[in-house]
């Protein structure tokens, strides 16, 4: 059964609400790694330590998930070849380390590439804290589905991320440290995907260990780039933007290569540093510059 564009583009949005507390949010940033290298630090205390807790903006990924049941049938997509591609947060408000959120999910549009390329699904998340309705966070998501090209949709027009510079070095390398049990760490923020855990699952997907969450390493960028750019103040987080091109191990070192684009604006590729891989690329950092 070939993807069926119109049954997906007349879903209505979907709405999911979830409770968290303050466990939750430090469970998130202990699942990026944060005082693995140095549990005493003040800078790392303030996301795993209850007093004078701070959210991380990056949180909002893993809060009121689970809508758009992709996997049911009457939507024809091949699901075990979905493969998330590029992920987006814009920041409004910031997070609460603990309350009660809405998210409201829709499909903004499908691209088809053709029956040996696949197809591309943009996604569009908003999160609203429920209290106050105010709107905290909008998420962008792109998914391919490397099996359902083909289906006679239109193929131009999707939105172009914006690659770092080629003309010049980046202007700063910023280390990246995971922790050999990273994935056993993050998965309980609600992602029990066995890819992240099982070897015999890993290894039937083609990989030789399990490997860890594009979204983790996706939160990891952003704390490191908050430290970086933002002298360690996740309010000045405006937009994070990353492709995915590459898996990434738990335990391998990582650094961010960042190029300073304009003020409040910064450009930047995750690499894999002992195998000199991009993990992540064409990412966007905009902060509040000060």
């Amino acid at each position: 059964m070939p993807l069926d564009y119109d049954r997906l583009m007349r879903m209505p949005a979907e709405s999911v609400t979830q409770t968290y507390m303050a466990r939750d949010t430090i469970l998130y940033a202990l699942g990026l790694g944060v005082g693995a290298t140095n549990p005493f630090d003040g800078d790392e205390l303030k996301y795993v330590y209850e007093r004078n807790l701070v959210a991380l903006p990056m949180l909002a990924v893993v809060l009121g998930a689970g809508a758009m049941n992709l996997s049911d049938p009457k939507f024809g997509v091949n699901y075990t070849m979905l493969l998330h591609g590029e992920q987006s947060l814009q920041v409004h408000r910031m997070l609460p380390v603990a309350g009660t959120v809405v998210s409201e999910s829709r499909i903004d549009e499908i691209y088809d590439k053709g029956a040996a390329k696949g197809a591309v699904m943009y996604f569009t998340r908003k999160l609203f804290d429920q209290a106050s309705g105010d709107l905290l966070v909008t998420i962008g998501s792109v998914v391919f589905l490397r099996g359902d090209g083909g289906f006679g949709g239109k193929s131009d027009g999707a939105p172009k991320l914006r690659p770092v510079p080629a003309d010049r070095p980046a202007d700063q390398q910023v280390p990246v440290h995971t922790m050999s049990n990273q994935a056993l760490i993050y998965r309980l923020s609600g992602d029990y995907n066995p890819l992240h855990i099982d070897p015999d699952v890993a290894g039937q997907a083609g990989f030789d260990r399990p490997i860890l969450h594009g979204l983790a390493a996706y939160g990891m960028v952003g704390r490191a780039l908050i430290k970086a750019l933002c002298n360690d103040d996740p309010a000045r987080l405006r937009r994070l933007d990353v492709r995915f091109t590459s898996p990434v191990y738990p335990g391998e070192p990582l650094h961010v290569e960042v190029w300073n684009v304009g003020p409040g604006d910064a450009a930047f590729r995750l690499v894999a540093t002992d195998r000199q891989t991009v993990v992540e690329d064409f990412g966007r950092f905009e902060f509040q510059a000060t």
